[in-house]
């Protein structure tokens, strides 16, 4: 009886080794295939399309005897890329005009002429050393709740159609200031943040010797 009890055991034991053996094995008998997952797609760029991947026939298609030009035509792979889906839509022009219009209402807010209040430039930092003046644009404009001078700043930008008789925008006060930056000259060693590491001389040549 004892014997029979340790075969029914051994049995046993032998079984779920094997199943657990099999268990770990994949279907494709062991090959390495990867563990399951997401699959992952590049995200779409904000306000533009994908133009997918073709190709095109570049140069004449037949001889040109008038001016001694031999077909040569040959076949161009284009991979795909993002472009932009508009230029520039309406919204993104009225979000930068109400840009330019806020930045030109603040200067008048802290302009004494205006409204004269301080808030709306940073001049210091938070301690006390002068920096350059900036505008703070994390004070709110009161459109509401303005005073008498703050109201005053705020109208000397709109003006009354004298057509329609409607309070808009005086386009000719919204002018602005922008400013362009040269990478190639702005990555020069003598541009160096460190003055330590900052070098004048920025003529050495490349080294090209294959080590």
């Amino acid at each position: 009886m004892k014997k029979i009890i340790h075969l029914i055991i051994v049995i046993t034991l032998l079984s779920g080794a094997a199943s657990c053996a099999t268990g770990s094995r994949s279907a494709t008998g062991g090959e390495v295939t990867g563990v399951g997952g997401s699959s992952w797609a590049e995200p779409i760029p904000y306000g533009m399309v994908l133009v997918s991947r073709g190709s095109v026939k570049m140069g004449p298609a037949k001889d040109d005897s008038l001016w001694n030009i031999r077909a040569n035509s040959r076949g161009v792979s284009v991979d795909a890329f993002w472009m932009d889906e508009t230029e520039i839509t309406n919204s993104k022009y009225k979000q930068f005009v109400f840009w330019v219009r806020d930045s030109i209402i603040r200067e008048r807010l802290a302009d004494p002429a205006f409204g004269g209040n301080e808030e709306f430039k940073i001049e210091e930092d938070r301690e006390g050393n002068p920096v350059t003046p900036h505008l703070n644009w994390s004070k709110p404009i009161p459109w509401r709740n303005a005073n008498e001078d703050e109201q005053r700043a705020i109208e000397s930008l709109y003006r009354t159609n004298p057509i329609t008789g409607a309070r808009e925008l005086d386009p000719e006060q919204l002018n602005y200031r922008y400013e362009v930056y040269n990478h190639t000259e702005a990555a020069r060693r003598k541009h160096r943040l460190n003055p330590a590491r900052r070098e004048y001389n920025t003529d050495h040549p490349v080294p090209t010797a294959t080590p």
